[in-house]
């Protein structure tokens, strides 16, 4: 084969033969895979399984993955970052300085080395980076923005959807320091730019949605979402401004309530018997009336203390806006059985927040617009009815702390929002000063005063960019690859192997286009000519030329384009120039 040297370091080789390279391909899906892309990139040859959330990349995957990496590191410099490369291996140490051990839980690797010293495999850099960048003392050496491709490794329960969420995985993660919050916003800003030109380069559809920071802590958070049907996360999409969530951030204001205020005057307060009822479903139906005039009251542990949540019966709690609206550490959980018996005085399931004591109550926005409400009597086997917020029960606060439904409506603009599940596949956080000022990354001022560096990260799943490709990007037949992501260009199959004119032909074409600097797959295996044309398919290479019949009747070969299937002849010596016309209009003749 023969191999292009680039100045970016990456050595492509431009040619190969199949028949000397190693590329099995499968006819039957994997049993244990679920996700498209999971049975496409095993079938294909791309990777295959080691181990639970662990895979190994074939030479055919691997330059996918590859070309995935080089566009990210174009754009990445573009947007004046620099490239370096930090140890997956790091000092616990770290980590119980910003209290991440403790929030990562199990997913974090940790071991004693040979010394006793307490270690991890990183599952993310923040910390390594902002240590190193301690090396940082004047102002006149900001703003900085640093990037690694680098592999992480995260313990997950469920490793699903093959590399999609697996336990070992390359990531693109870079960390910006500036000296002020415009800084930051104009570096979050390049990266942000970076990104939505990443995912156009590599033929993703992807979506920036407002985001929860999550572990990572922080204030503002976009999330870039593949939409896909194995998709883990659900987003909401509002067509008309355009506004975009994930489900966990997705805004539920007072002024976005799909529920009117009501022209019911309020009754009497009652309380009714309901034995055996204590789901929201039993209640309903026991008593004739929608979920939606039930207000369900959860308890919840808050380090040492207990808050009830309230939110109507139709709704869910959102326990990601929970842990903000308490301000507490992300540990908040439900109140175990024993706990809600204690507080209430009643079973689960019949707690209610008229006259509980000994615990805050925080309402959501939507039950502070209900009238004559159903709520448990904090007695067995009983519930209330009439129950009127303000009136029966005063919250300490009220917010947004539930699910959007599809009944509501954009927080923006007041229109319909479209739920779509997807792919994570990017990530920015504006940081703030989380971690520096527990590490000590400080810079001196122009004034000589010593401030912590203001931060930001930024994330790409590699693998993920190659799984959401296949998944947005396939057919029955196999892969279709986006030109810039494809392992080759064009794929020569020659029908007959054992036919000497043609496979000189094959052979011709392979040199001219491997000449002319476009990647390209020969081929040439004894293999029916049906079996080569279904690989062809299953592999999914943009371009593919066919040396068979139409040779050997009118000295032609047969150029199609893998997405549409339409088909041109050309003569030998057009190859190039008809291949390239083709790669650079996309197929569109």
């Amino acid at each position: 084969f023969k191999k292009c040297w680039s100045p970016n370091l990456v050595h492509w080789p431009l040619s190969m033969k199949w028949s000397q390279y190693f590329l099995p391909t499968l006819r039957e899906d994997p049993k244990d895979a679920q996700a498209i892309s999971h049975k496409l990139m095993v079938r294909a040859g791309l990777i295959r399984r080691l181990g639970s959330g662990a895979y190994s990349y074939l030479p055919f995957g691997f330059r996918a993955l590859q070309k995935a990496s080089q566009i990210v590191r174009d754009e990445m410099t573009r947007a004046g970052a620099q490239e370096l490369l930090l140890p997956a291996l790091q000092p616990l140490e770290l980590w119980h300085a910003t209290g991440r051990d403790a929030l990562l839980g199990d997913v974090l690797i940790r071991f004693k080395d040979r010394t006793g010293k307490e270690m991890a495999l990183g599952p993310t850099h923040e910390e390594v980076v902002t240590d190193l960048l301690k090396e940082v003392r004047s102002h006149k050496q900001l703003p900085l923005t640093v990037y690694q491709i680098q592999t992480k490794f995260r313990d997950e329960p469920r490793p699903r959807s093959g590399v999609i969420r697996s336990k070992e995985f390359l990531m693109k993660d870079a960390y910006s320091f500036d000296v002020d919050r415009e800084g930051l916003n104009r570096s979050y800003q390049a990266m942000y730019d970076a990104y939505q030109r990443i995912f156009a380069r590599c033929g993703l559809n992807v979506l920036a949605c407002e985001a929860d920071p999550g572990m990572m802590g922080g204030e503002v958070s976009h999330e870039f979402m593949a939409p896909a049907q194995i998709g883990e996360d659900r987003i909401v999409q509002c067509a008309a401004c355009g506004y975009a969530a994930n489900l966990e951030a997705a805004k539920c204001p007072p002024s976005a309530l799909s529920l009117e205020p009501s022209a019911e005057r309020p009754k009497p307060l009652e309380m009714v018997k309901t034995p055996g009822k204590h789901t929201v479903e039993q209640v309903s139906q026991f008593l004739k009336v929608p979920p939606a005039t039930l207000i369900k009251t959860l308890l919840y542990d808050v380090e040492k203390d207990h808050v009830a949540v309230l939110v109507r019966g139709d709704h869910e709690v959102n326990e990601t806006k929970l842990v903000r609206a308490v301000g507490s550490p992300p540990h908040v959980k439900l109140s175990t059985a024993q706990t809600i018996e204690r507080l209430s005085g009643a079973p689960m399931g019949f707690t209610g927040p008229v006259k509980l004591g000994g615990v805050r109550l925080l309402a959501d926005h939507a039950v502070m617009a209900m009238v004559n409400a159903v709520t448990g009597a904090n007695a067995p086997e009983a519930h209330l009815v009439n129950v009127n917020p303000g009136r029966d029960f005063q919250p300490s606060a009220t917010a947004d702390l539930r699910f959007v439904t599809e009944e509501d409506r954009c927080p923006t603009c007041r229109n319909p929002l479209a739920f779509i599940q997807a792919i994570e596949v990017g990530h920015v956080f504006k940081l703030g000063t989380k971690y520096t000022e527990v590490l000590g990354a400080t810079f001196q001022d122009a004034d000589r005063a010593v401030k912590p560096m203001l931060m930001g990260c930024y994330g790409i799943g590699i693998n993920r960019i190659v799984a959401a490709a296949v998944e947005q990007h396939h057919d029955d037949h196999g892969i279709i690859w986006p030109a810039a992501l494809a392992p080759f260009q064009a794929l020569i199959s020659v029908m007959e192997a054992d036919n000497a004119e043609l496979s000189q032909v094959g052979a011709q074409a392979h040199d001219a286009l491997s000449r002319a600097g476009i990647e390209v797959l020969l081929d040439d295996r004894e293999q029916s000519p049906g079996s080569k044309l279904k690989d062809a398919d299953l592999l999914g290479i943009p371009v593919q030329v066919v040396i068979g019949k139409v040779w050997q009747s009118d000295h032609r070969v047969e150029v199609a384009w893998r997405a549409t299937k339409e088909k041109t002849k050309a003569k030998l010596e057009e190859l190039v120039e008809t291949i390239r016309k083709l790669l650079d209009r996309g197929g569109v003749s």
